[in-house]
């Protein structure tokens, strides 16, 4: 594949305000867009502002009640508050550019075989309610588009965040038509866990080792179980050693090898990526993982 033809999408274009101190890493997208730029990993000529996705697409996966009280900042203050953010309109654009920029990095797989948004794995969000940092869920809206415009008839989610994607559980968990695959801390956010189709839970301090060796067992279970049309990969790197909100001690290199597996298990079937989770101190850590993400997905994309 010629690595020039795939196209990604970015919300670092919409600057969103947040207290001083807030632990929310905002700055995070803008710096990885410029590393990735400044390293050779991609042109700005591939990169794309995320489109604000429409009030009706958001009402694949959530009520509609929910979606006009975020919008319109309506929401009881007891609701918004475990979103951990502070509303603002441009928190909700950027919000919406996470669900239209996930939808479009979809369409782009589909037709390239590989697309990512430079954000984006919102899975904590819930079909009514938001909560740690995610007001809309985007893999969901994305997957049960891509189901009711009939474009595929079966979505493998592979969620590698440290922490367990409860809302894409609670709103995708019961389908025979996605599938959702989640390693995560066993002892971490979120404390009440929804079942996913395969969890794997691993205890803190998991090293790269033991990582590998859990996510090949799941995947060789995975392949046994469910024959899929697209992959969905939430590449968060918060199970990184140096994340002040993980419990694992994964290395870059341990990162890279996790990434390598997932890219190799597609097999030539589509795969949409969503960066995922990513809060070292310093950001930089988790911005230098980030990259490297891109570079192994560069390197496999351009040989296969």
């Amino acid at each position: 594949m010629n690595w020039e033809n795939f196209q990604f999408f970015y919300t670092d274009h919409i600057e969103v305000p947040l207290p001083p101190g807030h632990r929310f890493p905002m700055q995070k997208y803008r710096m990885l867009h410029q590393a990735l730029v400044e390293e050779g990993v991609m042109t700005e000529a591939q990169l794309h502002p995320a489109p604000e996705a429409e009030t009706s697409e958001l009402l694949y996966a959530h009520k509609d009640w929910y979606v006009n009280g975020l919008i319109n900042n309506t929401l009881p203050e007891k609701q918004f508050r475990p979103i951990g953010l502070t509303w603002s309109p441009e928190l909700i654009r950027r919000s919406l550019a996470a669900v239209g920029g996930f939808m479009a990095v979809t369409e782009s797989a589909l037709k390239n075989g590989y697309s990512s948004l430079l954000a984006g794995g919102t899975h904590h969000a819930h079909a009514d309610e938001g909560e740690g940092y995610c007001l809309f869920n985007d893999f969901a809206c994305a997957a049960l588009r891509l189901l009711e415009l009939g474009k595929v008839k079966k979505i493998l989610i592979i969620d590698l965040d440290v922490h367990q994607g409860n809302g894409n559980s609670s709103i995708l968990g019961k389908r025979e038509d996605v599938f959702i695959l989640s390693l995560h801390g066993e002892r971490n956010y979120p404390f009440r866990k929804i079942p996913s189709h395969l969890d794997v839970a691993l205890p803190q301090g998991t090293t790269d080792e033991q990582y590998l060796k859990a996510l090949s067992q799941a995947l060789a279970q995975v392949s046994e179980l469910f024959e899929f049309d697209i992959i969905f990969y939430q590449a968060g790197v918060d199970n990184l050693k140096e994340d002040s909100l993980g419990t694992f001690e994964l290395t870059f290199e341990g990162l890279m090898k996790r990434d390598q597996m997932v890219f190799e298990f597609a097999q030539g079937k589509p795969l949409a990526m969503a960066i995922g989770g990513g809060y070292s101190k310093p950001i930089e850590l988790s911005v230098r993982a980030h990259v490297n993400t891109f570079k192994v997905a560069k390197e496999f994309f351009s040989l296969n």
